[in-house]
């Protein structure tokens, strides 16, 4: 038998007075709490009642085990209390990566208001390209742009963005309007490595999907650096609206090829295990779903601010 619950069913009988009682307290018959009593009794190798026809009562032993089980049962109580509570409320340390522009941005400002909301939680945001190995590394939640390719992890899409290709009215007036997808392999295409397929830009029209592959003078891993050669003239950018709308707006950059829109760039949240989730995983799954979806869709603040 169960000791934990043997000691239970001692604690029941003990504050009823009696084994039907202690029997009816925790929805057992009275021949099973006498077989709990009896396996305790056993394995102490001692009597813990006295019993005549007429009443129960403790014995010397059986009272001073009395109050050491219900402090036993206390404690875990209290303990399975405190796990539960650590699985509804954020509390402890998040660890947190994401790439470059929308981690140094969106994600920074949604945690910011996500620790205002739970004071007894601290998170660490790492900036890097890829999520890495977020078991050896230690993140609890990662955000991906684009397509997966690990389909160990699990995923769960939080936003997404529409891509725009972009580039300097300067770079137009000397080099010309692409009209087509097909007229980009005639320009200077720069490459954001961070958006998979590196090279491949897709797009959609009324005769179908088509996929150009591209070039260019400049690749970067992060879209910064590809955004600031765009500007000054390099060639063109494929880019996400909150990353390039801002210059769009100011005229910095013109999109082109508006009739062929291409797939929006997902936004995903990806962590190493489906089952248990933290509360602290979990909530922020949701705050950030709900706080990232209208502002990744349309132009973000000024990059250089």
């Amino acid at each position: 038998m169960d000791k934990l619950t043997s000691m239970n069913v001692f604690v029941r009988v003990a504050k009823a007075g009696s084994f039907a009682g202690g029997a009816r307290d925790l929805d057992i018959s009275r021949a099973m709490a006498t077989k709990h009593i009896m396996h305790l009794e056993s394995n102490l190798g001692t009597r813990l009642f006295n019993r005549t026809t007429r009443s129960l009562s403790l014995t010397e032993v059986g009272a001073a085990y009395f109050e050491r089980c219900q402090q036993v049962l206390l404690d875990i109580e209290e303990m399975e209390s405190q796990v539960t509570h650590l699985q509804t409320e954020p509390r402890g340390s998040l660890r947190i990566s994401a790439p470059p522009v929308i981690g140094a941005t969106h994600i920074a400002r949604a945690i910011s208001e996500f620790l205002k909301l739970h004071p007894d939680l601290n998170i660490e945001l790492i900036i890097q390209s890829g999520p890495g190995d977020m078991i050896e590394d230690g993140i609890d939640l990662a955000i991906y742009l684009g397509a997966l390719n690990d389909t160990s992890m699990v995923a769960r899409k939080l936003a997404s963005s529409s891509l725009v290709v972009c580039g300097s009215p300067a770079y137009f007036a000397k080099h010309g309007i692409p009209e087509t997808p097909q007229d980009l392999v005639h320009h200077s295409c720069l490459i954001n490595w961070s958006i998979h397929p590196k090279n491949k830009w897709p797009f959609k029209s009324e005769s179908g999907s088509q996929i150009i592959t591209v070039s260019g003078r400049l690749q970067a891993n992060v879209a910064d650096a590809i955004r600031i050669a765009a500007i000054n003239d390099m060639g063109l950018v494929m880019l996400p609206i909150y990353i390039v709308g801002w210059d769009i707006e100011r005229g910095r950059l013109q999109p082109v090829l508006q009739n062929y829109p291409s797939p929006p760039l997902d936004v995903h949240a990806v962590y190493p295990h489906r089952k248990y989730l933290s509360a602290k995983v979990r909530v922020f799954m949701e705050f950030l779903q709900t706080w990232l979806e209208p502002r990744v869709s349309k132009p973000g603040d000024d990059p250089e601010t």
